[in-house]
């Protein structure tokens, strides 16, 4: 990677961008929420307070949310590219964003709480590559905030207390109760990532990983495709609404996904997103020009 300052600069913009404006997909979201609620009413309020936010941090070119959350990278690479250099490059510029106010000092060391000035620690940012057959980097970075990450759970089925057997109904029973439990505190309306199987480790990367499909598409997998609108509109017949204040607008959407299990294992596990669903992506050329967003 000789074009290091090259890659400085465009993996720089992706922080500053998906930092201080939210993807085309999740306004719509949130802009088809506030058209749910009523007028008046507490949740329209929020939705209304939410947007103008929005509009206010891309004009002001400010964070959207004073957590700016940790930073998850998905690289997809050629084959033999050399990952090391890309993620020394990648820390360089999450440091230039921190210096510059795209991201709070937002990394805490977990033994003396002191914070890290540049937001490059151990286990921060995190990065995900796959080597491909391909002549770009398709790079995608996820913002998660705290609070969301807070009320995210897991479950072993089956769990007596939901009545939840090794089914999809007892996924559902599952997910359900983790938005129950999770009320307004990760600043509703939210996302949900859900991953059904794997092992306690390998089930929440997949779930987060669900967070980066797009608000407005379905699974591949009919059966779970028909999970996600099922449980979307039973979550709002919990009335939980924006922010907990009540209503219907409790999440803008479902994204579930599947793991091979054990036989003595079947774990579900629900990530929750707040409404900023900060979440870009772009194709780079392995000279480190950016060629195209992705969303």
């Amino acid at each position: 990677m000789k074009q290091h300052a090259q890659w400085e600069t465009s993996l720089f913009e992706l922080i500053r961008r998906t930092s201080v404006d939210l993807p085309p997909d999740v306004e719509q979201g949130l802009r088809r929420a506030l058209a749910a609620e009523k007028r008046g009413s507490r949740g329209r309020w929020v939705l209304e307070t939410i947007l103008e936010n929005v509009q206010k941090a891309r004009e002001n070119d400010a964070p959207l949310c004073q957590d700016t959350g940790s930073l998850v990278f998905h690289f997809h690479v050629p084959a033999g590219f050399d990952t090391n250099a890309l993620s020394a490059v990648a820390r360089v510029a999450v440091a230039r964003a921190t210096r510059l106010g795209y991201l709070r000092q937002n990394t805490i060391d977990s033994v003396s709480g002191e914070a890290y000035e540049t937001n490059v620690a151990h286990g921060a940012p995190q990065f995900y590559f796959e080597q491909c057959a391909r002549s770009t980097v398709d790079v995608r970075l996820i913002m998660k905030g705290g609070g969301s990450e807070n009320v995210g759970r897991q479950y072993s089925l089956p769990d007596g207390r939901l009545q939840a057997g090794r089914d999809l109904d007892g996924v559902r029973r599952c997910v359900l109760d983790a938005i129950a439990e999770a009320r307004g505190n990760g600043c509703a309306p939210g996302i949900l990532g859900v991953c059904i199987g794997g092992d306690r480790a390998s089930g929440y990367e997949h779930s987060k990983a669900q967070f980066l499909r797009r608000l407005d598409d379905k699974s591949e997998v009919k059966v779970l495709a028909r999970l996600e609108d099922r449980i979307l509109r039973d979550s709002r017949l919990l009335e939980i609404g924006p922010m907990g204040l009540g209503g219907s607008a409790t999440l803008m959407g479902v994204k579930i996904g599947a793991l091979s299990r054990l036989p003595a294992s079947f774990f579900v596990t629900v990530s929750y997103m707040c409404w900023a669903l900060r979440r870009r992506g772009a194709l780079i050329s392995v000279n480190g020009g950016l060629k195209r967003w992705l969303y």
